[in-house]
């Protein structure tokens, strides 16, 4: 239900000394409307040295981006996400080179005698043939590899999309602290006027004029440090989605905390089943599953062909006879073709400690995979968990918080101007009505926080890019 209460916390007082008027509005049934509002304001021109209000810089409902934008910015702009998906360039580049079969090689080598006219020349090919298995364990490997280095850039989306969401819930908060915060300022401004003219026309003690100017000061002050908290927050945003500090970046100014959950059993199937840390995990111990049996191939018998081709020219330093019966230098060129298998005998080394270390690492991967489905289990519990106590909180605020502060600030107020409560009395209950409107944002940012929670933790996709 949404209901509206139009609290005067400077009208009457401002009726009796000008002609201006100034009302003050204040939404209380959702989570949207922001502070209190100022309908009419006087005409006069403002005072030189007020402070112009900054809302405005951060904040634009039609053209500002919400979180989806900002994370398909950041999809599309953060520096560390661009670098890790060139490790999928890399893994597919040894996907490659691990499908390529092994070269020949040529041989060639050649010899003459110092003192004799004897040369040799001797030309040989050999080809491996990666017996066992070997090129199809390393592919292997490889496609596991590949399939581990996406994971894990998707698991850096997830995590880079809920932190986005996180920082703007913290931008939201801010700016939300300090448009209340400004028109609070405006009207202690107003009042401390009131009470100024006041004094001046001897209607009132100057301790009045003092307090609200002891007041003025420490709700600017709070101004300052919700703006400061405001600007942090949207530089934050900026430095996580790689937009550069410069560039002018307002944002929607909303916290969409309409939006309900899907069942937890449903949440925690999805994430069991999808979620990128998961996913990275069985892609690990699937790697390192293929790497022992990549070590086992590894170790076993190996072979290679060859075929060498050598000509042999020999002679000798004396004469024989021809078939014609003639002198003629003893001397002749022969060729010889060598065939033959060159075999790899694992005797010594069949790759024991190779495959003891793969066996380590294919438990070690199994215990981080089981652990982080334990995690996974409690992770949605608690995200579900702290989404119902923050809707509890907020329900709280809406239906009795807020509009019971409002009216007791209304009912102070009214007495104070009637002269039958103390300016420290409706001082002190402006400052209980300020805890509380800071007190709601933060329940409007931790129901929307516990949301975010949410979606990390059952593994909702990210937006696309």
């Amino acid at each position: 239900m949404r209901m509206k209460v139009l609290v005067k916390a400077t009208a009457s007082t401002l009726l009796l000394m000008s002609s201006s008027t100034a009302v003050v509005a204040q939404s209380l049934g959702d989570g949207r409307a922001v502070g209190l509002v100022i309908v009419a304001k006087p005409t006069a021109p403002a005072e030189s040295g007020e402070p112009r209000s900054m809302y405005g810089q951060y904040i634009d409902p039609v053209d500002g981006l919400g979180p989806d934008d900002l994370v398909r910015y950041a999809l599309a702009h953060n520096g560390e996400l661009a670098a890790a998906r060139q490790m999928i360039a890399e893994a597919r580049g040894r996907l490659r080179q691990a499908g390529l079969r092994p070269n020949p090689m040529l041989e060639a080598s050649g010899s003459r005698a110092v003192n004799a006219p004897d040369n040799n020349q001797t030309f040989g090919l050999a080809l491996p043939l990666e017996l066992g298995g070997r090129r199809e364990a390393r592919l292997s490997v490889a496609e596991r590899e590949l399939q581990l280095r996406q994971a894990e850039v998707a698991a850096f989306e997830r995590r880079l999309a809920a932190e986005v969401r996180s920082k703007y819930a913290m931008a939201i908060a801010a700016a939300r602290n300090l448009k209340f915060i400004e028109e609070l300022l405006t009207l202690t401004r107003d009042s401390h006027r009131v009470v100024q003219a006041k004094v001046e026309h001897g209607k009132t003690a100057p301790l009045e004029q003092n307090l609200l100017r002891v007041e003025l000061s420490r709700v600017d002050s709070s101004r300052i440090g919700f703006e400061g908290r405001a600007e942090v927050a949207v530089l934050e945003i900026k430095r996580m989605i790689g937009m550069p500090a410069n560039e002018p970046l307002r944002l929607r100014g909303e916290f969409g905390i309409d939006q309900r959950p899907a069942p937890i059993e449903e949440a925690l199937r999805n994430a069991l089943a999808k979620r990128a840390d998961l996913v990275v995990a069985r892609a690990a111990e699937a790697l390192a599953a293929a790497q022992v049996e990549q070590a086992r191939r590894e170790g076993r018998l190996d072979a290679s062909i060859f075929a060498n081709y050598t000509r042999q020219s020999m002679g000798f330093d004396v004469q024989g006879f021809n078939s014609a019966g003639g002198l003629t230098p003893v001397q002749g060129v022969f060729h010889y073709a060598t065939f033959g298998v060159r075999l790899t005998l694992p005797v010594r080394n069949k790759n024991e400690g190779l495959i003891d270390a793969a066996l380590a690492g294919v438990e070690a991967a199994r215990t981080r995979r089981e652990f982080s489905e334990t995690v996974v289990r409690s992770e949605v519990a608690s995200a579900y968990a702290r989404f119902n106590h923050a809707r509890e909180a907020l329900a709280v605020y809406r239906d009795n918080v807020r509009e019971q502060a409002l009216r007791n600030l209304e009912v102070i107020h009214q007495t104070y101007v009637l002269g039958q409560k103390s300016v420290l009395d409706y001082l002190g209950e402006q400052r209980r009505f300020i805890e509380v409107e800071t007190g709601y944002t933060e329940v409007l940012k931790e129901l929307f926080e516990s949301l975010v929670e949410i979606e990390r933790a059952a593994g909702s996709a990210v937006p696309s890019a």
